[in-house]
C-alpha cells in the first residue's frame, strides 16, 4: 500500500509541477513578455520546482514582472502552494480559463518589461543547483486578487493570484 501511495505522490508532484510552468509559461506570453529567458531556465526551474514540492519545503512560486530602468515591480503573480496531499481519488485538474480570463483583465505589459522568477521554501529545504536566496521586489501601493485554486493533483495544490496597482 505505501508503495502505491508514494508513487501517487510523485506523480502528483510532478502533475503539479508541469502545470504550474505552463501557467508561468501562459502568464509570460499572453501578457506579451518574451518567453525565451523562461524557456531557458525550464530545467532549472523544473528541478527546484519538483524538489521542493516532493520535500514538502515549497511555499510559493513568484513571477516578478518589472521595469528594468527603475527596477520597480509593474505586476506580480503568486502561486501559493497547498499541502493537502491524499491518496483518495486521485483527481486533478488545471483551470487555464480562469488564468487566461485574468491575464486579460489585468492587460498587456509593456514589451520591455522583464520577468524573474522565484521561489519562496521553508528553511532548511535542501539546496538545488543553481539556486540561492534573494529578496522580492516592494509591493507597496499593490493590491493582491486572488484567484484560488488553478491546478490540483489528489490535494497538492496551486493557488493563484495577482498584484495590481491600486
Amino acid at each position: 500500500m505505501s508503495t502505491v501511495a508514494t508513487y501517487s505522490y510523485t506523480h502528483s508532484v510532478t502533475y503539479v509541477t508541469d502545470n504550474i510552468l505552463k501557467s508561468l509559461k501562459d502568464i509570460i506570453v499572453l501578457s506579451g513578455l518574451d518567453p525565451e529567458h523562461f524557456a531557458d531556465r525550464w530545467e532549472s526551474n523544473t528541478r527546484a520546482i519538483k524538489t521542493w514540492l516532493g520535500t514538502g519545503d515549497l511555499r510559493k512560486v513568484v513571477l516578478e514582472i518589472y521595469n528594468p530602468s527603475t527596477d520597480k515591480l509593474v505586476t506580480r503573480w503568486d502561486i501559493d502552494i497547498v499541502y493537502g496531499w491524499s491518496d483518495g481519488d486521485g483527481s486533478f485538474w488545471t483551470d487555464t480559463e480562469q488564468l487566461k480570463y485574468a491575464i486579460k483583465k489585468a492587460g498587456l505589459l509593456p514589451s520591455q518589461a522583464k520577468y524573474k522568477v522565484m521561489l519562496d521554501t521553508k528553511p532548511g529545504r535542501p539546496d538545488v543547483e543553481g539556486w540561492s536566496k534573494g529578496s522580492y521586489r516592494s509591493t507597496d501601493g499593490m493590491v493582491k486578487q486572488s484567484l484560488g485554486s488553478t491546478v490540483e493533483h489528489s490535494g497538492l495544490a496551486g493557488q493563484a493570484g495577482y498584484w495590481r496597482q491600486r
